[in-house]
C-alpha cells in the first residue's frame, strides 16, 4: 500500500535549459509500497551536502537525465526513524533511529558505484516526509546515544567518508614510513567538512594537523575542533589557472608570490619536513601548491572534486619522490559501522551549525549554501516539532 507524502523535488531541465541550474519545488507524491527487503521511514534531520549543490547546479552531471527520471528527491545525509519493515528485514525495527548509508549500487566487494539520492535511479532522498530504503542503506544509531540527532545527520556522509579515506591514506603512508621512524607526521588539509573530520582523526592519533580556510567563521570552527587553523588569505590568490599563468603576466607574478609565501609557511611550520599527508578535496586549482608542499614519501588523498576534476603531473618526479595518490568514494558498510561506534564512544562528532532550518526553509538553505553563508555542517529538520 502506498503512502502519501511531501517532498522538495528537483525537476529535469526543460528543452533549451540543459546545464542551467535548477531549483527545488515542494510537491505531493506517493511512496510506493515497500518490498520485503525495504523499510518505510520518516526523515528527522538532514545535512546539506556538496552533492546536493552539484545536483541543483547540474554539474558535473544532470542527475535527472542520468537517472532517466523527470523529477528526483535529493538528500543523502541524514537521520531517519523506521516506521515499518519488510519481512526480510532483520537488523532494523519500527521506532529505531538510523543514519543514511547512501551506497545504493555497490560492486562485489561492497564499494559504492552509485549513490542514494544522487545518481542511483529510483532512490528517494531525505528532503521528503516519508521515504523507503533498502535495509543496507541504513546504519543503526547506538541507543541510547550521547550525541544529538542533528550531529548524527551531519556525521552520515562526511564523517563516514573521512573514516574510510583516512584509513587508506594513513595505512599507505605507514607502508612507506613506520610509526617508529616518524611517530607524528604533518597532516594538512584544505577547508571543508570532510577534511575537518579527517584532521580530527589525525589529531587524535598524535599527528600534527593544520587546516587552511579563508573564512573567519570556519577558522574559529577549526580551532574549536582541536586542529591548528591557518588563514589562507594571508598568502594571496593561491588558485592556479594554467591558461592564465601562461598568458597573463600579472596573474603569473601574483600567483608565484602567493605560492612562495605558502611554501615558506609550510617549511616554517613543519621544520622543513613539509607535509606527509595532504587532504585535498578541492582539486586542480590547488593541486600544484599541494604537490609542492608534499614531503618525500608523501600522500595526497581525496574523495572529492569540488573545483576541477582533471589534474596533470610529471610522473617521473612523483615516482622519484615516492608520492602516493589516494582516491576513495564514500565507504563500505563495515567501515560505516566502525565509524559510528568510534564516534559514539570517543566523541568524534561534527559541530552542527547552530541554526537548524525548518522543512519549509529548504529553499533558503540551498541559497545560503550556494553563497557560502553556512557553516561546515548545515542541518535541516523534517518530521520534528
Amino acid at each position: 500500500m502506498s503512502v502519501s507524502a511531501k517532498a522538495w523535488f528537483l525537476h529535469i531541465a526543460a528543452d533549451g535549459e540543459s546545464g542551467q541550474p535548477g531549483s527545488l519545488v515542494l510537491e505531493d507524491f506517493e511512496v510506493p509500497e515497500i518490498a520485503v527487503d525495504e523499510v518505510l521511514a520518516e526523515p528527522l534531520y538532514g545535512c546539506w551536502e556538496g552533492n546536493m549543490e552539484h545536483s541543483l547546479s547540474r554539474r558535473p552531471i544532470d542527475i535527472c537525465r542520468a537517472r532517466g527520471e523527470n523529477r528526483v528527491i535529493i538528500g543523502n545525509s541524514g537521520v531517519v526513524r523506521v516506521i515499518s519493515t519488510g519481512a526480510a528485514v532483520h537488523r532494523l525495527k519500527p521506532g529505531q533511529e538510523a543514519i543514511l548509508f547512501p551506497s545504493s549500487v555497490i560492486d562485489r566487494f561492497g564499494y559504492p558505484e552509485r549513490m542514494f539520492a544522487y545518481d542511483a535511479a529510483g532512490t528517494l532522498g531525505c528532503l521528503a516526509t516519508r521515504i523507503k530504503l533498502k535495509e543496507r542503506e541504513l546504519v543503526p544509531i547506538p541507543s541510547p546515544t550521547r550525541h544529538s540527532l542533528a550531529q548524527w545527520a551531519a556525521f552520515s556522509v562526511r564523517y563516514v567518508t573521512a573514516w574510510s579515506n583516512w584509513r587508506l591514506a594513513l595505512g599507505t603512508f605507514r607502508l612507506l614510513i613506520g610509526a617508529d621512524e616518524l611517530p607524528a607526521p604533518n597532516i594538512w588539509g584544505w577547508s571543508g567538512g570532510t577534511t575537518l573530520a579527517q584532521l580530527q582523526l589525525a589529531s587524535r592519533q598524535g599527528c600534527r594537523t593544520v587546516m587552511l580556510s579563508g573564512s573567519d567563521a570556519h577558522l574559529d570552527q577549526i580551532r574549536r575542533a582541536g586542529v591548528t587553523a591557518l588563514d589562507r588569505r594571508c598568502f594571496g590568490d593561491l588558485l592556479f589557472d594554467e591558461k592564465r599563468y601562461a598568458e597573463d603576466g600579472a596573474f603569473r607574478t601574483a600567483y608565484t608570490q602567493a605560492e612562495r609565501s605558502f611554501l615558506r609557511e609550510v617549511a616554517a611550520r613543519t621544520g622543513g619536513e613539509k607535509v606527509q599527508i595532504f587532504v585535498d578535496y578541492i582539486g586542480s586549482p590547488v593541486f600544484r601548491a599541494t604537490c609542492k608542499a608534499l614531503s618525500r614519501e608523501g600522500v595526497i588523498t581525496t574523495a572529492g572534486w569540488k573545483q576541477g576534476m582533471n589534474i596533470t603531473y610529471l610522473r617521473s618526479l612523483e615516482c622519484i619522490g615516492r608520492h602516493q595518490f589516494i582516491h576513495t568514494h564514500y565507504a563500505r558498510y563495515a567501515e560505516a559501522v566502525a565509524a559510528v561506534a568510534y564516534g559514539e564512544e570517543h566523541g568524534w562528532m561534527p559541530e552542527a551549525d547552530e541554526r537548524v532550518y525548518r522543512f519549509d526553509e529548504i529553499a533558503e538553505l540551498a541559497d545560503n549554501f550556494r553563497r557560502g553563508k553556512t557553516g561546515y555542517f548545515p542541518v535541516y529538520s523534517v518530521n520534528v516539532e
